[in-house]
């Protein structure tokens, strides 16, 4: 067994048994142990102290629109990767769509990979992709080691990952059950989509009204009676409406096997403060009113909502008309997650050990990546290092992203990433980053 050679310190490690003084030590890019804090470094190893600084996992995000290749104006792993190193990420999965091709044949797949090799500052996985006629395409992406498939249930906003309607949700879902995959789901109703008036100009309150809460609330409690039926797992993409939520837990609690997550602009953006023509802040589904927050924050203190994920999906400035009916719908917040969520976290009572669970453990157990997420012997020495107590203002102009577009510019934040850890290697000391250093992941 080889030496430790890396030993870090702090007096708030937050660990799945909570946040201590400790002394962590790495051996060959693993956490080797925990010890007391005063413990003694071992002969020839390096030594790091981070003070009252926070020592966090490294946050896994499973849900990250890179939109490479094809789309790289929009982003692309070099940059998107760059971001979340800078945001405390050393784990994203990429969602099948925005690029071109999308991912959702094992040729596609491959073609993706070998874009992202050279480019990824953090370890990146990949989704499947479940569309129209690819019930074929799914065991094979499945063996190829994808996470799982995503399907959207409503028009997803580009032509080549059409919606899947009821037969074809079925056929796809019996055929991921049947190699115990996951399928995650965007989970709008067209149905009330089409039926609702149709945004048009400037108003925010003409394009939430678009997006009606039981669009929402009828797609899920399909899926819910689908899942039922197929024994599947199912997994719900960034919940907006809280309405959802006794469905959800119900469902649960007799033994349908489904998890959803929720996103940072739901938990600290409302729809009351959004300006006419601010399209930056136009997602679907809808970030909605202060009461509807308020009950997602309930969701995840009574662990309904199981984890905290960005979807960052970002675009061109000229996408972003101020016209709510044309504007691209996607939020922009990569680099921004851990202080936007802990910045709304602290103020309603939350410790960052329930942020490291919500943004690191649980997004990594839905995946799959029980070597990540968690300050723990025999993990991966992934780390975030925070100072809590310190803000920042958000300038666009200091982000990571390709195109310097947020829904929180102006905004005050507490906690700054001070470093982000890679498999014992610092890949970001306070805003210079490393070269790419990521590795690409299977499921496991």
């Amino acid at each position: 067994m080889s030496e430790i050679d890396l030993v870090l310190r702090s007096t708030r490690v937050v660990t799945p048994r909570g946040t201590r003084a400790a002394t962590v030590t790495v051996r060959d890019g693993k956490i080797a142990e925990l010890l007391p804090h005063d413990a003694p470094a071992p002969a020839g190893a390096r030594v790091e102290d981070f003070g009252g600084d926070v020592l966090l996992p490294g946050l896994v995000d499973t849900h990250v629109h890179v939109n490479d290749p094809g789309r790289t104006a929009w982003e692309g792993f070099w940059t998107a990767t760059r971001a979340a190193a800078a945001g405390g990420i050393t784990t994203l999965v990429d969602m099948p769509l925005n690029s071109l091709p999308p991912t959702t044949t094992e040729a596609n797949l491959h073609t993706k990979r070998e874009v992202a090799r050279s480019k990824a500052h953090i370890d990146v996985g990949f989704w499947g992709g479940a569309v129209p006629g690819n019930v074929k395409d799914l065991r094979p992406l499945h063996d190829a080691g994808v996470f799982g498939f995503k399907c959207f249930l409503s028009p997803s906003g580009v032509d080549e990952f059409p919606q899947l309607d009821q037969a074809q949700l079925a056929a796809a879902l019996g055929e991921i059950a049947g190699f115990g995959g996951l399928l995650v789901v965007h989970a709008e109703d067209p149905v009330h989509l089409e039926a609702a008036p149709q945004p048009h100009g400037p108003k925010y309150a003409d394009f939430l009204a678009s997006r009606p809460r039981v669009s929402e609330n009828d797609a899920i409690a399909g899926l819910i009676a689908l899942a039922r039926r197929l024994r599947a797992r199912v997994h719900i993409l960034h919940l907006s409406s809280s309405d959802a939520l006794p469905l959800i837990a119900d469902a649960r609690a007799e033994g349908v096997r489904i998890t959803v997550e929720t996103c940072p602009h739901f938990l600290t953006l409302t729809a009351e403060e959004i300006p006419d023509g601010a399209t930056e802040f136009k997602c679907c589904p809808p970030i909605r009113e202060a009461a509807n927050q308020d009950a997602l924050w309930q969701g995840l203190a009574d662990g309904t909502i199981d984890c905290v994920v960005s979807d960052h999906s970002p675009s061109t400035a000229d996408l972003k008309t101020p016209d709510f009916g044309d504007a691209w719908g996607g939020i922009s917040s990569l680099q921004l997650g851990l202080p936007a969520v802990w910045t709304a976290a602290r103020e309603r009572g939350h410790t960052l050990d329930d942020v490291a669970r919500w943004m690191a453990t649980a997004p990594a157990a839905l995946v799959g990546l029980h070597h990540k997420g968690a300050v723990e012997p025999g993990r991966d020495a992934d780390f975030a290092v925070l100072a809590p107590d310190a803000t920042f203002t958000v300038d666009p102009a200091g982000l990571q992203h390709r195109n310097k577009i947020t829904a929180y510019a102006g905004r005050t934040l507490h906690g700054v990433v001070r470093s982000t850890w890679l498999r014992g290697r610092r890949i970001n000391d306070g805003g210079t980053l490393s070269e790419p250093a990521g590795e690409l992941l299977e499921r496991p």
